[in-house]
């Protein structure tokens, strides 16, 4: 059993723990990822490793569905069935002269380990991150000490710039500083935007894809995806792919696939969660 021992509200959608789990968090690495479990009878959903330190793993996650609704109901004290990982190819982390991390909602958690390495390794790291508003920014403390630059956005402009990601993208590229590599996470759509904007310029463009997953072993093929018109798996081929190759409509069309059956279990499980209350 892997026992949480840290729950934080970031948000009253998001939420950050910290769970037992020593032997991952020794091998993890940035860019990697864990599968949990909440019980044996559960759906297994992908987590980004944020942190991995002491014997402990920092995940991050927003309630938007069933399982990360129920996961959210648990407190400190409280354990997972189940973590499995690190799963993934980590992140190719080495110095390649100035990088942009773009971070966009819960993507921002995704992000954050990238650009801390990213810096470590001598880059000039310059952040973007966003949100539909300044309550659900997070991470802004963090990604400031991971970057040498760091610009905010909010679709609402209650904070930073109003505005989108990838408007600040274009001012970087329209400075004219050579920029030798961009990383998008984010919501499909904004990665999307992001390689689009990269493209005219030949700007090597990384995404972290979180298409759905069951296994994370690359068996069940759930999380396949089209990238330079040959399918590949994001939890053993990714999650990193090249942004420019991805057939990122595909995979907004497979993301949909499920949404009915995602809205019915999340209508079931909040009826039991009112008539337990």
């Amino acid at each position: 059993m892997f026992e949480i021992v840290e729950k934080k509200d970031l948000h009253e959608t998001i939420c950050l723990i910290k769970v037992t789990a020593g032997l991952i968090a020794s091998k993890a690495l940035p860019g990697q990822f864990v599968l949990i479990r909440i019980d044996e009878k559960g759906e297994r959903i992908p987590l980004t490793i944020v942190d991995a330190r002491d014997g402990l793993l920092t995940l991050i996650f927003q309630k938007v569905g069933k399982t990360t609704v129920h996961l959210g109901t648990l407190s400190k004290g409280d354990s997972l069935a189940d973590v499995v990982g690190p799963l993934g190819k980590p992140s190719e982390i080495k110095k390649y002269g100035t990088v942009v991390c773009i971070g966009g909602g819960i993507g921002i958690a995704e992000e954050y380990p990238v650009a801390r390495a990213f810096k470590e390794a001598g880059n000039y790291c310059i952040s973007i991150i966003g949100a539909r508003t300044k309550s659900l920014l997070i991470l802004e403390d963090e990604m400031r000490a991971a970057s040498d630059e760091l610009l905010i956005t909010t679709d609402d402009g209650s904070y930073g710039v109003k505005g989108l990601v990838i408007d600040e993208l274009r001012k970087i590229i329209d400075r004219g500083k050579p920029i030798s590599l961009v990383m998008a996470v984010g919501p499909v759509v904004m990665m999307k935007a992001v390689a689009e904007v990269t493209r005219p310029y030949g700007i090597k463009t990384l995404v972290s894809l979180n298409s759905i997953m069951v296994d994370g072993t690359g068996m069940c093929g759930a999380c396949r995806v089209s990238v330079g018109g040959k399918t590949k798996f994001a939890c053993v081929d990714g999650p990193d792919f090249d942004a420019h190759e991805v057939d990122f409509d595909l995979m907004i069309g497979r993301l949909k696939m499920y949404l009915a059956d995602e809205k019915r279990s999340l209508e079931e499980f909040t009826k039991k969660q009112a008539v337990h209350s």
